[in-house]
């Protein structure tokens, strides 16, 4: 979703008269956008800010320097005692108002936040700056924040209460992108499962979005196991525009500590879940997240996490240690030691990339149909997704970004394939 945030603030940078710059240095405003899911990010982003200083120093005329982003929002005014080198600080919520924002700072020199959570103003005022992506395979925000409140996460206290955009709005924006070249769509949200605006659930979106003819695939994230319904399960049937890839977050196998995170689902009901799509899709793949090291996590809690991933097998799924959040109710909990978690880390760490090179593995020899979206810096290969979201490169040049193919797959490593079409 960063990605996207940001390549709408340069849209609204843009038609607001800024010119984007290649270098820092030659920047008179420099916009960080900045996520705060983990501790690891947050503290990433003042190290960055003492970089940019660093490199700016020196530089005859001020730059402005904006912080924007979940940091932002989270840190609020805090932001400033912190660092006296950021002079705005903006919400994910907010960063329509920046040019504004931009003329109060200059116009006064004392610094500016605002980390308002009307998301439903931030979409209205986009809506009046095109979106002028180009790229073969582009992201569009469907639905922020969420309300779940699953107790280790920040996101409804950054992004604020769940807010899914018109059906209206999203289909116009898409329309554009595609008339820019955009053949596959990614349909974002915080809990994008969850989308609901009026009586159009994800869905009936989805249906409405499959009849854009230029547009060859869809895809979705993030999504909560909760809010799948039959109707969201069968539309991976009825439509084959939607890709054969779920991403679908159970951050842990075992019942206790699922029932301490406030996830509302149990480890069988996920299980359950995931049969339901493979009785619908029989090539459909699953990714997933998980948390380790969560607070009261036993020897016995984490090797119950094990079995659930020798039990899916997923194709590609990101770990992590649990990162305390501030403001959320698990950061009060008793911690686990940091050496405990981490060896349990690399322990599941090693067995997801073992499963995700047999997965890549299992391609070898089979045609696999592939989006190809540009050629790679090298100069001498193209570089495309299949329906798995599997990276492939595709030997020689000649071919024209946004063409589908089949690609025969010859070899692979852990995070590509390789392999070569008729053409060649």
């Amino acid at each position: 979703m960063n990605e996207y945030d940001s390549n709408r603030i340069a849209d609204l940078m843009s038609s607001a008269d800024y010119k984007k710059v290649d270098t820092i240095e030659l920047a008179d405003y420099f916009i960080f956008n900045t996520c705060h899911i983990r501790e690891k990010a947050t503290q990433k982003v003042y190290s960055d800010i003492g970089k940019f200083k660093k490199i700016l120093k020196d530089k005859k005329t001020k730059t402005t320097f904006v912080l924007a982003g979940c940091v932002a929002q989270a840190e609020s005014a805090m932001v400033f005692e912190k660092s006296n080198f950021v002079d705005i600080v903006v919400g994910p919520q907010a960063y329509h108002k920046l040019p504004q924002l931009i003329k109060d700072h200059e116009g006064s020199q004392s610094n500016i936040f605002n980390t308002d959570l009307d998301v439903s103003e931030k979409f209205d005022s986009l809506e009046r700056y095109q979106n002028l992506s180009s790229k073969v395979s582009s992201f569009i925000t469907i639905q922020e924040g969420c309300d779940k409140f699953c107790k280790f996460c920040v996101v409804p206290y950054t992004r604020g209460p769940e807010f899914s955009r018109s059906p209206e709005q999203i289909l116009r924006e898409i329309s554009t992108l595609v008339n820019n070249g955009t053949k596959e769509i990614t349909l974002l949200g915080q809990n994008v499962s969850g989308y609901k605006h009026e009586d159009i659930n994800l869905a009936k979106l989805i249906k409405k979005i499959s009849s854009i003819q230029e547009l060859k695939r869809i895809r979705f994230t993030t999504s909560h196991p909760n809010d799948f319904d039959e109707e969201l399960i069968n539309i991976f049937r009825d439509e084959e525009k939607l890709m054969p890839q779920l991403h679908l977050p159970v951050q842990s196998g075992s019942n206790k500590i699922l029932a301490l995170m406030n996830r509302n689902h149990t480890r069988e009901f996920y299980l359950e879940l995931l049969k339901k799509f493979k009785n619908v899709r029989k090539d459909i793949e699953f990714s997933s997240d998980f948390i380790i090291g969560y607070p009261g996590e036993t020897d016995k809690d984490f090797e119950e996490t094990l079995s659930l991933v020798d039990t899916v097998k997923f194709s590609n799924s990101y770990s992590f240690i649990y990162s305390q959040r501030p403001g959320t109710p698990a950061v009060d909990y008793q911690q686990i030691p940091k050496e405990i978690a981490q060896s349990r880390l690399e322990v599941l760490q090693n067995k997801l990339i073992d499963l995700q090179i047999k997965f890549n593995e299992s391609k070898i020899n089979t045609k696999t149909k592939v989006l190809l979206e540009n050629i790679t810096k090298k100069g001498d290969q193209f570089f495309g997704r299949n329906e798995h979201m599997q990276a492939v490169f595709v030997e020689g040049t000649n071919y024209i970004p946004g063409t589908m193919t089949d690609v025969m797959v010859q070899s692979c490593n852990r995070n590509n394939l390789f392999g070569a079409t008729n053409n060649n």
